[in-house]
């Protein structure tokens, strides 16, 4: 079989090889890849020279966005339920945003907000779920997972801080445990995030804002040899509202080399980041009520931390008659110190409880995979097998201290896991409207820890299992649609699955927990383009989990908790009005409850019920441009009782700029405009603050939206 009978043979079944390319000022439709019912990736010849999907005319609403083309990195997966895509640079770019993490709100139904410090891990909601600084949303960025298991501050921390997101070329999210590639941490979802192998012209840019804000950032590349070398530097400095201001301070560099195709070639990128910042964490409601802080006030002004990130990745693709064989692998150096407070003088009525949480670790893996082509029957099928590896080998400590000087050690471990992954899926057109998926994936983990603490030291093993199923029906009048089932998981930190003592009282015995918590996802949905312009999905979803993980105020860490039931409705739309102008809408509404019994409650603490967004985009490649963005997120129960909830957050952000002929471009992003007073995370456990009893209070603790802001930005592309 011919080289562009494979390509024509994956499109068929759906298989996005597609290289998303983008000029400056145009952008794909994120659905583009995804759609069988579109011909635009059977026209593409696949040769040696650059694949590319032709550019469409759509509005690109930033000042420093380049465009450029992502190869490499390029998906090779089917995008085969109504809740997943494939979003553009562009798209991503398009969005007024306070920090970088905001931009994959991108992904429908994402909210991605922060309750500390800038230099610490978002916190996410999706689907219906806390997910905390990112247990159960797989984060990926040029193959290399974020999500760090076993980590000092939360299962599945998952810092993006460090990204550039005009570096950004593609991001393709999945919803629910239905897909081969996704293992741990994946069952509300998984967003990958792959950069730029080159970029058109260089671009400098630079911004002012309110609260001290400022950003500086540089993105080059020219010809070497037979490839291109990028190189970025990103660099910003931002005090915030807070009495006690942030004090940020960071800077992110990438440096790449790559030569030819997202078919066949190779990339080798370097990253380095290093951060540090003061803290203003969660604050209790009744302090400010009684006047004894400001709403941007704080009750330990020492909190905050420093962090730093290395990584030398490599990625290598090929393409013959038998078909595409892509492989890649990582190592990765990462260390944090972070300093917390949230109880106050609950635990120390002298000292205050302010800890010091420390994780160091090196982190090696990779994965190959190999797609190939062939017939059932007759009938055009196609298979993909896929291994993955991981090790992490990690320092993870946790001390007492008080204004950042240690006063004593709680524990200092050394763990060494390790997990290795077997996936297999065929795919298969049985006729012109249906078309099946049917994989599975295997994981097997391994883990040992060394213990200060000599009893809770060990070894642990844990292996699962996990079938993938997909139906696609259509398309029968410009719809699909689709059915989907799968299972996932997520592990827990290994020092509960080996610990038999309670660290801070080798008196007291501990519960051991689980390694591996299984996951079970169900999807039926729609997806119809009956308007010309208009894209709309429409997926009814459940989520069963054997154990979810929930935020633990008096330790600042997530801990396995009790069986939990999500059901929900997703309706996801994409409006391409004219060129200039696009519309976008999103809408999730989800039912989260504990399915077992029991009388504290049934609720499940931090659920968003509702979340929902809304955009508005315009702009030519010359003259102005703008974006107008809505997002909220609904009241949550804060404890099982449902007898404490939060209020909801609505905020609007809006950009208007100019793009002139000789490649300058401003523009001016004003964020939260309606000065809303809502908060970006709110919890509810018990604190005690000076003179009050020594059990403490249970209070509403909430880190505030930050006030009307406003940056400008210039930018240069030369």
């Amino acid at each position: 079989m011919s080289r562009r009978s494979l390509r024509a043979l994956l499109a068929i079944s759906g298989c996005s090889l597609a290289v998303l390319s983008t000029a400056s000022h145009a952008q794909d439709r994120p659905t583009q890849a995804a759609s069988t019912s579109e011909t635009t990736l059977e026209e593409i010849s696949v040769t040696s020279e650059t694949v590319a999907a032709k550019p469409q005319t759509a509005p690109a609403a930033s000042a420093g966005y380049v465009g450029g083309v992502t190869g490499i990195g390029g998906s090779l997966l089917s995008v085969d339920s109504a809740s997943a895509g494939i979003l553009t640079g562009a798209q991503v770019n398009n969005r007024p945003v306070t920090r970088p993490g905001e931009v994959l709100e991108a992904v429908p139904g994402l909210i991605v907000t922060q309750h500390s410090g800038e230099g610490k891990a978002n916190q996410f909601f999706l689907r219906g779920f806390n997910l905390d600084h990112g247990t159960d949303i797989a984060l990926f960025l040029d193959g290399m997972p974020l999500n760090m298991r076993t980590h000092a501050h939360g299962q599945g921390y998952a810092d993006i801080n460090f990204l550039i997101p005009e570096l950004v070329g593609a991001v393709e999210f999945h919803k629910g445990p239905y897909f081969v590639r996704d293992g741990d941490f994946a069952s509300a979802g998984s967003v990958r995030i792959d950069y730029l192998d080159s970029v058109p012209k260089n671009v400098a840019l630079t911004s002012i804002g309110s609260f001290g804000y400022r950003r500086a950032l540089s993105i080059a590349s020219v010809p070497l040899a037979e490839g291109n070398l990028l190189v970025a530097a990103d660099a910003q400095v931002y005090d915030g509202p807070w009495v006690v201001p942030d004090k940020l301070r960071k800077i992110s560099t990438v440096a790449r080399y790559s030569q030819g195709t997202a078919l066949d070639g190779f990339s080798v990128t370097g990253m380095a980041y290093a951060s540090r910042w003061t803290a203003t964490n969660q604050i209790p409601e009744r302090a400010v009520a009684e006047g004894l802080i400001s709403r941007y006030g704080t009750v330990n002004p020492t909190d905050g931390g420093d962090t730093s990130r290395f990584s030398l990745s490599g990625r290598f693709s090929a393409t013959d008659d038998t078909g595409v064989t892509r492989a890649s692998a990582y190592v990765i150096r990462s260390q944090l110190n972070l300093f917390n407070d949230f109880t106050y003088f609950l635990n120390d009525p002298v000292n205050g409880d302010q800890f010091h949480q420390l994780d160091q670790r090196i982190i090696g893996g990779g994965e190959a995979l190999h797609i190939f082509q062939g017939d059932l029957f007759g009938l055009p099928m196609e298979n993909e097998i896929g291994v993955q590896t991981r090790t992490d080998s990690i320092r993870v400590g946790l001390f007492n201290t008080t204004n950042r000087q240690f006063r004593s050690g709680v524990l200092d471990d050394r763990v060494l896991e390790t997990s290795g992954a077997f996936y297999f899926d065929n795919r298969v057109r049985w006729t012109d409207w249906l078309r099946t998926s049917v994989g599975f994936r295997a994981d097997g983990y391994y883990a040992s820890v060394v213990s200060d603490t000599p009893a809770n030291s060990g070894k642990a093993r844990d292996a699962i299992v996990n079938p993938k199923l997909g139906l696609v029906l259509g398309p029968w009048f410009d719809t699909e649609l689709y059915v989907n089932y799968g299972g996932g998981f997520h592990s827990n930190d290994v020092r509960g699955v080996t610990a038999t003592v309670d660290p801070t009282s080798s008196l007291f015995n501990t519960t051991r927990s689980p390694f591996l918590v299984p996951s079970t996802g169900y999807e039926i949905g729609l997806r119809n383009r009956s308007i010309a312009g208009l894209e709309t999905s429409l997926a009814l979803f459940r989520l069963d989990f054997a154990s979810e993980n929930l935020f633990q105020g008096d330790t600042g860490t997530t801990e396995p908790s009790r069986p939990t039931r999500r059901f929900g409705v997703e309706w996801t739309n994409r409006y391409a009005v004219t060129p200039w102008l696009s519309l976008e809408g999103d809408l999730t509404i989800t039912n989260a409850r504990f399915s077992d019994y029991d009388p504290v409650g049934n609720r499940v603490p931090e659920a968003p019920t509702t979340i929902a967004s809304a955009g508005i985009t315009f702009g030519e490649p010359l003259g102005w441009f703008g974006s107008l963005r809505f997002r909220y997120f609904g009241p949550r129960p804060l404890i099982e009782d449902n007898s404490i909830r939060s209020r909801p957050t609505a905020l609007f952000n809006g950009r208007v700029g100019y793009a002139f002929e000789n490649g300058v471009s401003v523009s001016l992003d004003v964020l939260n405009l309606t000065n809303s007073k809502s908060d970006q995370i709110t919890y509810a456990y018990v604190s005690r603050l000076p003179g009050e009893p020594a059990e403490g209070l249970i209070d509403r603790v909430f880190h505030p939206v930050e006030p009307t802001a406003v940056r400008l930005t210039i930018a240069g592309r030369f």
